[in-house]
């Protein structure tokens, strides 16, 4: 169970002044400043934060705790709460956050590939197509999918794009769609129709509820640093730093208790434990 903020809710909507405060508290939350201007240089310190700030986690699916596709439960869950999310909560908050300091946000639905080159579900994903003020771009920003590129990648781009993660490149694919790949390797499948945040819905339900979900079958809790990314799987603690890899196993809860709040800055009362979801 997690431990209730003692902070109060944040609040959305008018006057401006309310959505000033709201803003100024999501900055803070990711060690960020208010840009000068929604521009690419921005967007690129802003994805960078936010991935080294807020973890990539799917305690709530275990936690018994609902998820809930709404701008200003997720910013709250994200600020006030101080904790994190899968893509769906990660990149819906940013979105919010983004649209806030003036970039255009537009929802894009995409598909996982997996490691046998298998699509996921339809609205497996969410990411971000934003658009800037410096008539760069449009990018494909995402803070939302683990080990994944730390820059915004340009979306229009067909050629390599180098990032501290690796290559990645995009590429057309079939009805209109493009083909995200990282060091040749299928990662996503971009619809670039535009949607809304209700359209994930079903999507979000299915990776909380089904037997065949990866998020119902294991516990994971991960961010970037800055020398690697440290993640919390179950009770084994993995840091990558400079590329190596190193595995603790952690033997008692307090240990565990621990590394959720050093290296995530989540405080519970006691380790989560996979709930185990009745096959169909």
């Amino acid at each position: 169970m997690q431990q209730q903020s003692a902070r109060p809710p944040l609040t959305f909507g008018n006057p401006s002044p309310t959505r000033a405060d709201w803003v100024d508290a999501y900055l803070e939350r990711i060690g960020a400043t208010h840009p000068a201007r929604p521009d690419a240089e921005a967007l690129r310190t802003l994805q960078l934060r936010h991935l080294t700030a807020v973890p990539f986690e799917n305690l709530s699916v275990h936690l018994g705790e609902d998820i809930v596709l709404d701008e200003e439960r997720l910013v709250d869950k994200i600020v006030t709460d101080r904790r994190g999310g899968f893509c769906y909560e990660l990149n819906g908050a940013f979105a919010a956050l983004l649209r806030a300091l003036g970039f255009r946000v537009t929802l894009l639905q995409a598909r996982v590939f997996g490691d046998d080159g298998g699509l996921g579900i339809p609205y497996d994903h969410l990411a971000l197509r934003v658009a800037t003020e410096d008539g760069t771009g449009p990018w494909l920003a995402d803070v939302g999918f683990g080990d994944h590129a730390l820059w915004p990648l340009a979306l229009d781009d067909r050629t390599e794009q180098d990032d501290p993660c690796g290559v990645f490149r995009l590429r057309e694919a079939p009805q209109g769609d493009l083909d995200l790949l990282r060091g040749g390797s299928g990662r996503l499948r971009l619809d670039l129709r535009p949607r809304v945040l209700a359209d994930f819905g079903a999507g979000a339900w299915y990776h909380r509820t089904s037997p065949d979900s990866v998020f119902t079958r294991s516990l994971v809790c991960s961010r970037r640093t800055g020398t690697g990314r440290v993640t919390l799987s179950g009770r084994t603690l993995v840091t990558t730093v400079g590329g190596e890899r190193h595995e603790t196993l952690l033997d008692t809860d307090t240990e565990v208790l621990a590394a959720y709040r050093d290296h995530f800055g989540i405080h519970l009362v006691s380790p989560p434990t996979v709930r185990r979801v009745p096959d169909a």
